[in-house]
């Protein structure tokens, strides 16, 4: 696939229900969208990073940061999150769309460019280490990485109807494909929790990275694992939180 340009579009607002304005939260002196951006700028397989953000006044300061961290941002629907991915990717001419949320300060960029490389030698319309059933996950939920064409985008943006299906940007291309790959990690670590929902993620992740973060994003993975093998009760930190549904 030379000569396509393949972007990582990261959905960011103020409006988080359970944690509001938590992508502006800073941990050890940086915002969350500043450790996510960061850790995606290492992604080899990633030309473009695109923050799509709300036309909302309160999400100016998304705007703000993502000129600050010299990313292109777009603005648009606060729900229909489907068409912000659509327009900030036919604004940013993507060919290969990477979908990344800003709650994820924890992304993998070595995950994220093996899932990137298997889809582009491959013919699926969608390669996701994020299944909703704990048959299709093996990874850590803050890890989620979905990768698809520009084309499986326009097609869910022009025949989407229901609210989850534009709320959630890919249940459309989910629920009318047959060529959907799960792509999985030897080992399951899917019962690890590294996402930022609520105010205990919070905590659990600032841990994290006042354990492994001295100023470099040099914590993968392995390293994560390996802190919670040394310190087993970071587990019980958001050990009661439970995943918002998608319908």
């Amino acid at each position: 696939m030379i000569g396509l340009t393949t972007a990582a579009i990261i959905q960011a607002r103020m409006g988080s229900t359970r944690l509001p304005g938590k992508v502006m939260k800073k941990i050890l002196g940086k915002t969350i969208l500043e450790h996510v951006v960061t850790r995606v700028k290492q992604s080899n397989q990633i030309d473009e990073i695109v923050i799509a953000t709300t036309n909302k006044a309160e999400d100016d300061p998304i705007a703000i940061e993502a000129d600050r961290l010299q990313v292109n941002y777009y603005r648009g629907s606060e729900h229909d999150v489907l068409s912000r991915y659509y327009f900030s990717a036919k604004e940013n001419d993507a060919d290969i769309i990477v979908r990344i949320t800003s709650d994820c300060p924890l992304i993998d960029p070595v995950i994220t460019d093996q899932i990137i490389g298997f889809y582009k030698t491959k013919n699926y319309d969608i390669v996701s280490n994020a299944g909703a059933e704990p048959s299709q996950r093996t990874y850590p939920r803050g890890l989620d990485t979905e990768v698809f064409s520009f084309e499986q985008l326009e097609n869910a943006f022009n025949n989407a109807t229901e609210r989850y299906q534009k709320e959630h940007v890919t249940p459309f291309i989910y629920e009318n494909s047959d060529k959907v790959y799960f792509y999985k990690n030897y080992i399951d670590y899917s019962k690890f929790r590294w996402t930022l929902d609520t105010i205990e993620d919070f905590e659990l992740i600032t841990k994290v990275y006042e354990y492994l973060y001295h100023g470099e994003h040099n914590f993968y993975l392995d390293d994560i694992i390996r802190l919670f093998e040394v310190h087993p009760d970071l587990m019980k930190i958001n050990a009661e939180i439970e995943q918002k549904k998608i319908k």
